[in-house]
């Protein structure tokens, strides 16, 4: 690590600390060669989560997308911004741990659901008719059936 005081390319770590968001580690750095002090942070690199959609054209991964898709479907419903907030992590979570960096538009689609299935029924079955694209009262109905 250089020395942001002198260029020096030596420093020891006097301290490592997990930092207050535990995403990092705080570095405390003593430079040899001016003995200044300074703190470094390290991160882990993470790889955008990219999603393919169904024309095949790709994107990054939007949350604030994929919330207001939320908001939407839980309008007037007893699920909070915090529930929301949680459920976005978890599937974000679950996505970087499986270390597949693309998905599919169809999968993301099937987390959510899965999520909002346990979370609220009502905001699944509203969250579902736009995403699978139900036709006719028919295919609308037999969802509602799988509730049961």
């Amino acid at each position: 690590m250089r020395c942001p005081f002198c260029d020096h390319d030596e420093t020891k770590v006097v301290d490592s600390r997990v930092s207050d968001s535990l995403d990092s580690i705080r570095r405390r750095r003593e430079c040899l060669a001016c003995g200044q002090r300074f703190t470094t942070y390290e991160r882990r690199e993470d790889m955008p989560l990219m999603v393919l959609k169904k024309d095949q054209s790709t994107e990054p991964f939007d949350r604030s997308k994929l919330l207001r898709g939320l908001i939407v479907a839980t309008a007037k419903r007893p699920v909070s911004s915090v529930q929301l907030g949680a459920l976005i992590d978890d599937i974000e979570a679950e996505l970087h741990n499986t270390f597949h960096y693309e998905i599919q538009a169809k999968q993301l689609g099937d987390l959510v659901l899965k999520r909002l299935l346990e979370l609220d029924k009502v905001a699944y079955i509203r969250f579902a008719s736009v995403y699978k694209e139900f036709k006719d009262l028919e295919s609308f109905t037999s969802e509602l059936k799988k509730l049961g």
